[in-house]
């Protein structure tokens, strides 16, 4: 079964139009080619309340099974999604946002510098990838493995035993 997949990109230059949404059309791409259904996109600035909204609104309106989001993810004082989807998720799932670092950090050392999260609101997982096109399809390909069997126990759908 497909699963449906919203994709929030955080970028303030993308926000005003500055920049063009390569890491977003990345996920976009994916989700295509794994024969998933793109459910919702949008593209806000690095505010931590527009991040959070759209979080909320689409796991709360079960828009999506799984809510990605690109961007923010850093060290600069703009980089606040992680700490936006903290504040919106039901339980942290941390050993996806480790694995999506540490599967990268032998060849890319600067990927512990990610401060992505994971987690589940209501009945979506929700899923902190880096705001570059690389990180996103280092991400995507962790997440391959992931993303099914986790929505599947999220929805009830199967036992985690």
């Amino acid at each position: 079964m497909p699963i449906r997949i919203a994709v929030l990109t955080i970028s303030d230059a993308g926000a005003r139009g500055e920049r063009a949404d390569s890491s977003g059309d990345a996920i976009v791409a994916w989700i295509a080619a794994q024969g998933h259904v793109l459910a919702a996109r949008a593209l806000v600035p690095d505010e931590a309340s527009g991040i959070g909204a759209a979080i909320a609104v689409w796991a709360d309106g079960d828009v999506a099974d799984l809510i990605l989001t690109t961007g923010g993810t850093g060290l600069t004082s703009r980089d606040v999604t992680p700490e936006a989807t903290r504040t919106v998720l039901h339980k942290e799932a941390p050993g996806i946002a480790e694995a999506l670092r540490m599967s990268v950090y032998p060849r890319f050392h600067r990927a512990a510098l990610s401060r992505g999260t994971a987690g589940v609101r209501g009945r979506s997982l929700v899923v902190n990838l880096p705001g570059s096109p690389g990180g996103v399809r280092d991400g995507l390909a962790v997440l391959e493995d992931l993303v099914e069997h986790a929505v599947d126990l999220i929805r009830g759908t199967k036992s985690g035993h």
